[in-house]
């Protein structure tokens, strides 16, 4: 089992404590670190975020959020080793084009240590900040990333769609291995679906065992339904309730099928974060390459 170190972005949020986290994550087995992402957060909400029982938006008017392909940017070079992932890019609020550029720049510039974690939002009064429009995000989403795959795949590509048309162009760099992972985030219907049409990992938000497992096998299902081989999706699972034993909750995700724990790096915030990680990685990764 692999570990990536989740919301990385949102507990190193300053120079020193961004290259800190990541350059322990990676000396102590770790093999990615990941980004969020809210381009703004409003002062009125009534959008419910879908993953606390309350529907309330984790952390503070004033809690950094930082862009994270930009963060992932700079941390790049001190933990060279490490992938570099979103979790997640919220694609139908971004340029596809610029968007692009972006991701297969950054997957250059690290040696293809790229990976793009989406989701089409949750946060409605952001995409109205932001201009863009709510409906049909989905499908939105589902066309930039076939425009951004057109562009990745060589020069002179040139897409016709609904929401992105361009004739032939080129967009260079390009990415190193021709393409850029892509993993669909989110619980619903739609996301299973999405992930089994068009993605290369699925990263549910269910903490529950149980619903972990329905929404793996969900998905497994779909993709064999699309044609696809269900054992090369990559499953992704946040291990947070699985805290509380770490030994047991690397068990617990490897008969489940999980691929990747993404460990919340929440857990690390604040004084003695640093010797909690370490401790961390001594029950749970040294456990899972024993």
């Amino acid at each position: 089992m692999k570990f990536g170190l989740a919301f990385a972005s949102s507990v190193g949020t300053d120079p020193d404590s961004s290259l800190e986290i990541c350059r322990h994550a990676e000396s102590l087995g770790f093999e990615s670190v990941w980004g969020g992402e809210h381009v703004i957060r409003p002062t009125e909400l009534a959008s419910r975020y879908p993953y606390t029982q309350d529907g309330q938006m984790p952390g503070e008017a004033d809690t950094p959020i930082p862009d994270p392909l930009i963060w992932l940017a700079y941390v790049a070079s001190m933990a060279p080793t490490l992938r570099l992932g979103t979790c997640i890019l919220i694609v139908p609020q971004r340029n596809p084009l610029v968007l692009a550029k972006e991701l297969a720049t950054l997957d250059h510039l690290s040696g293809g240590r790229v990976e793009l974690g989406l989701g089409v939002g949750w946060l409605q009064e952001e995409f109205q900040a932001l201009g863009v429009p709510w409906e049909r995000r989905g499908a939105r989403n589902d066309e930039y990333v076939a425009a951004m795959r057109a562009l990745w795949a060589g020069p002179h590509a040139e897409f016709h769609g609904e929401f992105v048309d361009f004739p032939k162009v080129t967009c260079s760099p390009r990415p190193v291995s021709g393409s850029i992972p892509i993993t669909v985030g989110g619980d619903t219907p739609a996301a299973v679906r999405r992930a089994a049409r068009l993605a290369d990992g699925y990263f549910p938000g269910a903490g529950d065992p149980a619903e972990l497992g329905r929404l793996i096998q969900a998905v497994r299902s779909a993709t064999e339904e699309e044609g696809r081989d269900p054992s090369k999706l990559e499953i992704n699972a946040i291990f947070g309730a699985q805290m509380a034993d770490p030994k047991a909750g690397v068990e617990q995700f490897e008969a489940l099928g999980v691929t990747r724990a993404m460990v919340p790096a929440f857990f690390f915030a604040g004084p003695g974060g640093l010797d909690r990680l370490a401790a961390f990685a001594e029950a749970a990764i040294g456990r899972a390459y024993a």
